[in-house]
């Protein structure tokens, strides 16, 4: 099963998105700032990643979007902090989404990126 990466400080916010991914027939670990984030690249097999930007304490995404970006994982932005963040959007090549929107938006966006609209087939 495919597995994605969540970075998300607020808890609803990264639950939500969790469960459109395992609703869409995908496997998603969260995780809430940049070392748990690094550790799970480092463990896991992630196919992609959504990250919120701004993690709280003045701490922003972009270790964990720059290990992504070594290892060629895919990932979008996902902000509700456009205008006080631009510097660091701009410093990060990817996708940006504006919060709030659905999280089955968020997920699809994310696939399309991958060049998958579908859900993986399971097979027994």
């Amino acid at each position: 099963m495919q597995t994605f990466l969540i970075l998300e400080d607020e808890p609803l916010i990264a639950m939500d998105l969790k469960m459109a991914f395992e609703d869409a027939g995908y496997a998603a670990v969260t995780t809430i700032d940049n070392s748990e984030a690094i550790s799970c690249i480092e463990q896991s097999n992630i196919e992609g990643a959504i990250l919120d930007v701004s993690l709280g304490g003045g701490e922003t995404c972009r270790k964990t979007a720059d290990c992504l970006s070594e290892r060629k994982i895919p990932f979008i932005l996902h902000t509700g902090d456009l205008d006080r963040v631009g510097e660091s959007l701009r410093a990060i090549d990817a996708p940006v989404i504006a919060k709030p929107r659905p999280a089955d938006d968020v997920i699809a966006a994310l696939l399309t990126l991958l060049g998958s609209t579908k859900p993986p087939v399971e097979t027994h």
